[in-house]
């Protein structure tokens, strides 16, 4: 019996039990915090859901229309839960969870392909991934991007495959995960997988360049075949313009328009503390890591700067930027901070890690108790989650002291945070992203044959939660919506405002505080009052957040 690989099989057995409750964890406070959050996660969900009710699982809708904005995957997901399991909220809700404990078994086992005679790397890498506070965060929401994580992992797997002499089942394999990446989030997974593999002559010297990047094309070509397969019939049953968006919008013009420097080139970097805490505010981390690439650089650890680097550059100048872009490479900084610390025999520094926590502790104290958002919803913040987050710091320095590598208290104290930020402070608010009363009075005015108007853009948040099965009639001019209304006397309109007590005037048929300013359902007279006497406090959905 070999002993030493049943302690690196049993020790890797305990870092996936405990990765997968720190996901249960989170995904149960998550849950209990907020409601599906508008207007994304309430938009694809409705999605799905109108592609439910049409029995249509080519072309998504929103709101009666084709939607070309992404592509259908996560739907797709979403209503193999709902034939498994029938229609429910529960199920989109843990699609990202399931898949982000994907994310930690091929992270894992990526760790252990690099470097395969150090079992720590991979434990290690597994920690730091769960709890880096931006992962935590859309390990629970309901977003396309640790699906897209999840088929990057994929396609590097395949990639290192064929780096190591199984050519053909590697490039199947990076192909066949570029396809899917396609039909999850787009072409964006191109900027992900590409770099590493056009990189492979440099991470591992022996591949045949001539032939390699022969292989890199067929990859690629796989996976516009695997894509083509949904493209092509969807195209043509969702129409010329949607044809047009799914070929051509959501490729050359996103490409040619994301370049008008909406964001400074430098604008990840100031968020890279935030994305990455506690891990990016560890000075010991940040000396081993440097260590490790001057003196000690490894073909894994040239893989993981393959991985990162090009991203990082790639996607600072492209203009569109949101922070979630760049969580593929997440697993790529997990595995390069945990081979770096696997080099040295104390990683000391916690006590930025704990200031930054202690920080977190205070903000939300004086936020909560002081300001316009203790004067608006009384009662704000829990005290005891912030005593808990200070548990949980004096937690990490004690046992920080008695390990030479704290990478599990400082883990912990990574998952404390977002957990405590939840329950102090998101939790109180639950009631302003709850849409559910807003969405059941509009079906309810639905069912009673009745037409609903809405006021500006529409997100399709009320979509699912009401589970509406008639479009909204989205009418984004103030004038149109006023003749509208007047043609349409027994009509409802869907309206906005800053302040609830806008609506305290009038018959409303349903209100509720939304998002930091309020939403009502009113018959047709009230919101002709309203549109005719405005007072500079109403607020239009006209902002699309893609």
């Amino acid at each position: 019996m070999n002993v030493g690989a049943f302690v690196v099989e049993a020790r890797g057995r305990g870092v996936l039990i405990l990765a997968f409750a720190i996901l249960i964890v989170l995904t149960v406070v998550a849950m209990a915090s907020r409601p599906i959050m508008p207007i994304d996660e309430t938009r694809y969900i409705g999605v799905a859901w109108e592609m439910w009710l049409r029995g249509d699982f080519l072309v998504p809708f929103k709101n009666g229309a084709p939607y070309s904005h992404k592509p259908p995957l996560m739907m797709w997901l979403f209503q193999a839960g709902w034939a498994v399991f029938g229609v429910n909220e529960w199920w989109p809700r843990l699609v990202s969870p399931l898949v982000s404990f994907g994310n930690v078994l091929l992270t894992l086992a990526l760790a252990r392909r690099l470097w395969p005679d150090r079992a720590n790397v991979g434990d290690h890498a597994v920690l730091i991934l769960a709890s880096c506070l931006l992962w935590t965060a859309f390990s629970t929401m309901v977003m396309f991007d640790i699906i897209l994580a999840f088929f990057t992992l994929v396609g590097l797997h395949g990639t290192l495959s064929a780096a190591h002499g199984k050519t053909g089942r590697g490039i199947t394999l990076l192909g066949v995960a570029t396809g899917l990446g396609i039909l999850a989030k787009g072409p964006v997974i191109l900027l992900h997988v590409l770099p590493v593999a056009l990189l492979a002559p440099w991470w591992n010297p022996v591949v045949r360049k001539s032939r390699w990047f022969a292989g890199v094309v067929a990859a690629i070509l796989i996976g516009a075949a695997l894509a083509l397969c949904w493209a092509i019939p969807a195209g043509f049953s969702g129409g010329d313009e949607y044809r047009r968006a799914i070929f051509w919008g959501q490729t050359a013009n996103r490409m040619v328009e994301s370049f008008a420097h909406r964001h400074a080139a430098w604008w990840y970097l100031p968020h890279l503390p935030l994305m990455f805490f506690p891990w990016f505010v560890w000075p010991g981390l940040w000396r081993a890591v440097s260590r490790f690439v001057r003196q000690n650089l490894d073909g894994g650890g040239r893989f993981c700067l393959a991985w990162i680097l090009p991203v990082i550059i790639i996607f600072s100048f492209i203009s569109g930027k949101q922070m979630q872009y760049l969580l593929p490479i997440f697993p790529a900084f997990a595995l390069l901070a945990a081979r770096s610390v696997e080099d040295e025999e104390r990683v000391a520094g916690l006590w930025m890690p704990i200031l930054a926590a202690l920080a977190v502790g205070v903000a939300l104290l004086v936020m909560g108790r002081k300001g316009s958002l203790a004067d608006a919803i009384p009662g704000v913040l829990a005290v005891w989650p912030v005593g808990l987050l200070m548990l949980a710091v004096v937690a990490t320095y004690w046992l920080g002291r008695r390990h030479s590598k704290p990478v599990t208290p400082l883990a912990l104290l990574g998952i404390a945070i977002p957990v405590c930020v939840q329950l102090a402070f998101i939790r109180p608010l639950y009631s302003s992203y709850d849409v559910r009363p807003m969405a059941t009075a509009i079906r309810q005015a639905q069912d009673s044959g009745r037409q609903v108007a809405h006021d500006g853009t529409y997100h399709n948040q009320y979509q699912f939660a009401g589970r509406l099965q008639v479009p909204l009639v989205e009418i984004d001019s103030t004038e149109i919506l006023k003749t509208w209304l007047a043609g349409h006397p027994d009509a409802y309109a869907v309206v906005y405002a800053k302040d609830i007590r806008r609506f305290q005037a009038i018959k409303t048929i349903a209100s509720q505080r939304y998002r930091g300013h309020a939403v009502a359902l009113v018959d047709a007279p009230s919101a002709l009052s309203l549109l005719e006497t405005p007072t500079g406090d109403s607020v239009r959905q006209d902002t699309e957040q893609e």
